[in-house]
This record gives C-alpha cells, sequence and structure tokens, in this order.
C-alpha cells in the first residue's frame, strides 16, 4: 500500500501517538474510518453504476484488458512483426480487381508501319 512497509507504519503510528496525543487520537482514527467508508461506497456505487449501464455484458468485461499499464509499446511492436500475417483475402480481392479491370478496358490494336511510311504527326500538339 503505497510502498509501505510494517515498519513505517509503526513508525508512522508511534509519531501520531506523539504529535496528537493520547486524547485526540481517536477522534483522527475515527474521522480517519469514516473517510474511508464513504470513498468505499462511493467506490461500491460507481461500480453498481456501470452494473447497472453495461448490463449483462459487465460481467463478461475483461478489466485487465483495459488496465492502461499493461500496454508496453516495445510488446505490441514485436507481437505485431512476428504475428504470422496472411494476405490471402486481399491477393484475391486484388486478383479479382485486376480481372475486372481488364475485362473492361479492350486492347488497343497497334498496327505496324509499312516500310517508307511516315509516323502520324500533329502539328498542334507541339
Amino acid at each position: 500500500m503505497f510502498g509501505l512497509s510494517g515498519e513505517k507504519l509503526l513508525i508512522l503510528g508511534i509519531i501520531a501517538v506523539i504529535v496528537l496525543g493520547p486524547e485526540r487520537l481517536p477522534e483522527y482514527a475515527k474521522g480517519l474510518a469514516n473517510i474511508i467508508k464513504s470513498l468505499r461506497r462511493m467506490a461500491n456505487g460507481a461500480k453498481s453504476q456501470m452494473k447497472d449501464e453495461l448490463g449483462e455484458d459487465f460481467d463478461d468485461l475483461d478489466w485487465r484488458k483495459l488496465d492502461p499499464r499493461q500496454y508496453d509499446p516495445r510488446r505490441i511492436i514485436r507481437e505485431a512483426l512476428t504475428e504470422d500475417l496472411d494476405f490471402t483475402a486481399e491477393k484475391n480481392a486484388l486478383r479479382e480487381t485486376a480481372a475486372v479491370a481488364s475485362a473492361a478496358v479492350a486492347p488497343k490494336i497497334i498496327e505496324q508501319l509499312k516500310k517508307g511510311e511516315n509516323a502520324p504527326f500533329d502539328s498542334e500538339s507541339t
């Protein structure tokens, strides 16, 4: 809990007894207990509100997947580079597109020039 070990908590307790004194310590302990109870009530209220809004999908939700601490960019890139990629669907779509495009465009017939014939010249093009 916040990096506090048992020894540190004991030292904080002793300092609290010295600073607050035995007269005010029970009041502060009771106030701290009330704050913790109200925080738990708010957390439970938020959880129940989410459960009501999400409905039956709330139980199926894997909260560990939504934890931002699990997103390591290096791991994500490594997995993306090492996973087996299957491009068969894309290749088939490209083949189909090429077949449709080639069927739609009629090939031009290119005629060879005969011996001594000049190439066509367009005087307006230059």
